[in-house]
């Protein structure tokens, strides 16, 4: 911001000239000191705001005012492990950052995306799929932070037309779609699929055949279902036989093979209370 000082008009008239030297002299002690005053007070301005802006939130939030109702839970710390970026844990207490980083991204048919580190086993998976006479098909994959917003807004929107309140809407949506900053998604790491032959996003979903070999062999490429049926008290998100994430082949193995969510296995513990 631009700050600029009016100065008022100086009155002349005539005096001695010693007289006058002594006023030219102490008019520049005065100008001297006024922009030191300002150029103080300015810096502190600047470091008063610097402060603000560190300690306010990432998620859009500032120090100031109330408290919105999404922005509940902390940041994902995005230097921790970086050896162990596969088993980034993103839920409604671990949230990414606004401006979260993908290394690399690698294109698919239809405009969807993934980070690139998970792209070569999950060609292998969708091809072994189909060389097993079956028709997978990416519906979702990687989505921008706006992205989200929209598809939570658009579900809190309908809620809000079913009669409910601002924050009835938003917990009731978020049972369903991930708030923004939460969702798998955003991290480039999460792919939904489906059966050519029914492509709804249901529970019907784990009767087709696509889904069944999926939930069969997906640990195999290092994917596994990410919101088992009986998970979602621990998971935050409802039963979703269509949506598959990346943890590495050891991770996926453990997973599958003793039933547990991503939440579960990172805990180290059976249950997580």
């Amino acid at each position: 911001m631009r700050y600029e000082e009016e100065i008022p008009d100086r009155e002349y008239f005539v005096a001695p000239r010693r007289a006058r030297r002594r006023r030219r002299i102490s008019y520049r002690t005065l100008l001297l000191c006024a922009v030191l005053f300002l150029s103080g007070l300015l810096l502190g301005r600047a470091l008063a705001a610097e402060v603000d802006i560190e300690g306010g939130s990432h998620l859009g939030g500032t120090s100031a005012g109330p408290e919105p109702v999404q922005a509940i839970a902390p940041v994902v710390d995005q230097k921790k492990d970086p050896e162990e970026w596969q088993l980034l844990l993103v839920n409604k207490d671990h949230l990414l950052n606004e401006d979260y980083k993908i290394p690399e991204m690698t294109k698919l048919r239809n405009g969807h995306s993934v980070d690139s580190r998970i792209y070569p086993d999950l060609q292998r998976m969708m091809d072994d799929a189909r060389a097993a006479g079956l028709q997978p098909l990416i519906c979702s994959s990687y989505r921008t932070w706006d992205k989200q917003e929209e598809l939570f807004q658009r579900k809190v929107n309908y809620y809000l037309q079913q009669g409910c309140g601002r924050q009835e809407a938003e917990e009731k949506a978020s049972a369903w779609v991930a708030r923004p900053g939460t969702s798998e998604h955003q991290a480039g790491l999460a792919v939904d699929i489906v059966d050519v032959a029914y492509q709804m996003l249901d529970e019907q979903q784990e009767q087709t055949e696509v889904q069944q070999w999926l939930m069969e062999h997906c640990a195999e490429y290092g994917f596994i279902l990410r919101y088992p049926t009986d998970k979602s008290d621990l998971t935050g998100v409802s039963y979703e036989p269509w949506h598959y994430r990346y943890v590495g082949k050891e991770a996926a193995a453990e997973i599958m093979e003793q039933g547990l969510c991503l939440e579960e296995y990172l805990s180290g513990q059976d249950d997580v209370s």
